[in-house]
This record gives C-alpha cells, sequence and structure tokens, in this order.
C-alpha cells in the first residue's frame, strides 16, 4: 500500500455502494470465536465480503470471518467486522488497521475493538469480559509509522494519553456494572507467551495479553475517533493454569460466550455514537 488512506477511502465508498448506506456511525471489530455475536448485535441490512471492499488481506486464522455487516443500532448504524487481519499473518501494519481506516472514512466516530484475551491479573477467570483501560503495545510496530500522511490528515505523533475513551468506558459500565477494567498488553504471536514473560507482564501492569487490537487503536486515535476496548478473558495466561494453550480451545471459549457477549454490545452499542 503507497498510500493506505486513500486504500481506506477508496473502500469506503464501496462500502457505501454495496451495502446502500451513505454513512456509518459506529464500528466493532469481532475478535476470535466471536463472529456468532454478530447476531445477538442485530440482523444486518447488508452484508459484505471484505475481498469485494479492495485492501483487505484474506484471513488465515480460524475464527475470523472475511466479511462485514452493516446493523441498525438504535438510531445509529454500525458496522460489525466479522474478523480481523493479523502482524503474525505476516501483514504489515497498514493492512492490519485497514478495516479501522476504512470505518472512519465510511463515517464511524466511535471504534469498538474486541478480542480474545489472556488473563493475568489474579481474579480474572475464563468467560469474563474486561473492559480495556489502557495498552502496552510490544508489538514493535506502528501504523503511523514511515511516510507522513498525506495532506489533510493529523500529524503522525498521535496522543495516546486517552487511547480508551473514560466516555465510552463509562457508558459500558453504565450498562453493565459488573464489567472490571484492565489493561492490555499486546505482542506478535503467534506463539503464546513463556511463563516468564507472562511474569514480565505482570510486572509492567499488563492484566491482559493477546495479539491484536493495539494498532487497530493507534490508527483509530490518529484519526480522531473514540475507541472502546473489550477483552474476553477465554483462558488463563501461560504458567497460571494447569492445561497448555490451545488456539482451537480459545476460539471455542469466544463461541461459548458469543451470545452474552453480541448481548453486552447490543446493549452498550446505541449510546456510543
Amino acid at each position: 500500500m503507497t498510500d493506505p488512506y486513500a486504500v481506506a477511502s477508496a473502500s469506503a465508498n464501496l462500502l457505501a455502494r454495496l451495502t446502500g448506506f451513505d454513512s456509518h456511525d459506529v464500528a466493532v471489530v469481532l475478535g476470535s470465536g466471536w463472529a456468532p455475536a454478530a447476531d445477538a448485535i442485530g440482523p444486518p441490512d447488508a452484508v459484505v465480503p471484505l475481498a469485494e471492499l479492495g485492501g483487505f488481506p484474506e484471513p488465515t486464522v480460524p475464527g475470523h470471518v472475511p466479511a462485514v455487516r452493516s446493523v441498525r443500532a438504535g438510531r445509529s448504524r454500525a458496522l460489525v467486522f466479522l474478523g480481523r487481519s493479523h502482524l503474525y499473518e505476516g501483514h504489515q501494519p497498514a493492512a492490519v488497521v485497514h478495516g479501522v481506516r476504512t470505518a472512519i472514512a465510511a463515517g464511524c466516530r466511535v471504534i469498538v475493538l474486541t478480542n480474545a484475551a489472556g488473563g493475568i491479573r489474579r481474579g480474572f477467570r475464563p468467560g469474563q469480559p474486561v473492559l480495556i483501560s489502557d495498552h502496552i503495545n510490544l508489538t514493535g510496530q506502528s501504523p503511523v509509522a514511515g511516510p507522513p500522511p498525506p495532506g489533510g490528515y493529523p500529524s503522525r505523533f498521535t496522543d495516546l494519553s486517552q487511547a480508551y475513551s473514560p466516555r465510552l468506558r463509562a457508558i459500558a459500565k453504565a450498562a453493565n456494572p459488573s464489567l472490571e477494567e484492565g489493561v492490555y498488553a499486546a505482542l506478535v504471536g503467534p506463539h503464546y507467551e513463556t511463563p516468564a514473560e507472562i511474569r514480565m507482564l505482570r510486572a509492567a501492569g499488563a492484566d491482559l495479553v493477546g495479539m491484536s487490537t493495539a494498532l487497530e487503536t493507534i490508527a483509530a486515535r490518529h484519526l480522531g475517533a473514540e475507541v472502546l476496548g473489550l477483552s474476553l478473558v477465554t483462558n488463563l495466561a501461560a504458567g497460571l493454569g494447569d492445561q497448555p494453550l490451545d488456539h482451537s480451545e480459545v476460539v471455542a471459549a469466544g463461541q461459548q460466550a458469543a451470545l452474552r457477549m453480541g448481548t453486552l454490545l447490543a446493549e452498550i452499542l446505541p449510546g456510543l455514537a
């Protein structure tokens, strides 16, 4: 991608034509195994394969569906991405954040990023949703690195002091007061962490660990969108449980909690935009 912003704008134009809606207000990116949650959010008015929009690499990870839905959410119109791309698939940061940039080019001012995560904080349990209050980006990459953005776009020196919107978190906690908050550590993967790495992350203040979300958050904040992050704890992090870590079990845990997570998102989305 020589100009990822132009590619995102072109994808947004195609999205408007293929969905029949000129603009959208909020976007949701679903994590591993969460695709069934889309049904709980609401019936789609349009479903578009990502391959038809350009710029989206083909997913290679089980649990991620290469499609986006256009859904009514209260008085807002939402885009629901049924999966995402990851750095560990061999993609560049621009490809990983293309969905977020496309959504913002399509009019979305709120981005909801969900993921499956390992629980580091004592007391976190599989099946528990956790609001992301902040992140630690340990991928060594950034979607705003490289050539400066074209004219008309914000400076690449993006302020992340409020990466995850306090306003949106307050709305989510009002809808579900039982939601806890935590710091998400993003690593490249695809291998899981060692117990020593988890001890390091805990010492650094991380409560959750995963392989996504941070770059998308940076891209969204760069373009001025608010971000709400929501992790589903699908397993205890390495060294904290008795069982070896297995991606198929992570996807299965996401699928088991999908209806509950979709119901939570359906409650939250109408008040976000």
